[in-house]
């Protein structure tokens, strides 16, 4: 009888093979989390059936209301912005701009410049004095974004660093700041906050401040924000909650293509401190002119409007009367804006030749 081609075990030896057998420790460890990921995971697939929209950021909580208002707007004696663009693609523009003759600020000059492309912005300016801010925003994606903001100053103690992550879910944002922050002993401004879509129109959130000082003297310190969007996103409503007693609410609605109306009311219910502002404010968009006008419960009323004669020239008029100081402010300023490109460069329709 022929013999078999493979060789006999010899009796008291082991085969290599045979420790791989045994199955790997491994296997108890993914079937004790097994009903951990399958919960997520439908969880997961619930949240996305739901569809909820991306509730913006914290820091536009009320954005709509900012661009309505004055706040951001106002300005008193002469002013004037010029600017020269200088390429489109990538994006590059320079500045000057001039104000004197302020009752709340000295006169200053300051030069600035831009460089823009698809996923990097740089913006930097210098003033008469000497200080230097900078701004560098860095996209990563769609929804990853690095922030740095910078400002070297002539006065001690007004240098600053800000560094910023901000990422855009689906339907939640999330964003972390540190202001002037030491790797050494941690001293610095630590802000965190998360924004989470509930439903269509409903988000909630949270902004959690964390201030060390020094090593030995900290504060920590957290904000709830609500927001409210209408079904066809013509009117929003926020509320912020912030220590100390402190509530402000917005409301604002846009009534049609040209008119946009906002309210803000702000209580302080401290144990030191009592009090509340209303404002009131509104804009108007015609053809070649934007027209806001502002009334609050100190007294004040403020309006502005700027005027565009030709694309590239922009006159603007302010006044504010403060009734309760019987008191006045004015401002003027001009807006030119200049290109040496031409107009197949701007993407404009040559003009026909006469």
């Amino acid at each position: 009888m022929a013999s078999s081609p493979f060789p006999s075990e010899k009796p008291g030896l082991v085969d290599p093979l045979s420790s791989f057998s045994d199955p790997p420790k491994r296997t108890s460890y993914l079937s004790a989390i097994s009903p951990l990921t399958s919960l997520y995971g439908r969880f997961a697939e619930w949240r996305k059936s739901l569809d909820l929209p991306n509730p913006g950021t914290v820091e536009n909580l009320q954005k709509e209301v900012k661009l309505t208002h004055l706040t951001n707007f106002m300005f008193d004696g002469a002013r004037a912005d010029l600017s020269k663009n200088l390429s489109v693609n990538p994006a590059f523009q320079i500045s000057h701009s001039f104000n004197l003759g302020s009752q709340v600020a000295a006169p200053s000059y300051n030069f600035g410049a831009v460089y823009a492309t698809n996923s990097v912005l740089l913006q930097g300016g210098v003033d008469h004095e000497g200080n230097v801010n900078a701004r560098l925003n860095q996209g990563w994606s769609e929804t990853s974004i690095t922030k740095m903001q910078a400002q070297l100053s002539q006065q001690v103690g007004h240098s600053m660093l800000q560094l910023e992550q901000d990422y855009q879910g689906k339907d939640y944002s999330l964003n972390v700041k540190a202001v002037n922050p030491s790797p050494t002993d941690l001293t610095g401004i630590y802000i965190g906050s998360y924004f989470q879509s509930v439903t269509k129109g409903l988000a909630l959130g949270f902004e959690t401040l964390y201030q060390r000082q020094t090593p030995e003297l900290t504060e920590f310190a957290t904000s709830y924000l609500a927001k409210y969007t209408g079904a066809n996103k013509n009117w929003i409503a926020t509320a912020q909650l912030q220590p100390a007693g402190i509530l402000q609410t917005t409301y604002w609605q846009k009534l049609s293509e040209k008119v946009e109306v906002a309210a803000d009311l702000q209580v302080v219910a401290g144990p030191q401190r009592r009090d509340a502002i209303a404002t009131l404010g509104a804009k108007y968009d015609l053809r070649m002119a934007t027209f806001r006008a502002q009334l609050d419960s100190t007294g004040k009323v403020s309006a502005l409007l700027e005027q565009r004669f030709a694309p590239t020239f922009a006159f603007l008029v302010s006044g504010e009367i403060d009734h309760f100081k019987n008191a006045a402010k004015v401002g003027v300023g001009v807006m030119i804006e200049s290109s040496t490109l031409t107009p197949e460069e701007m993407g404009m329709a040559p003009q026909p030749q006469i």
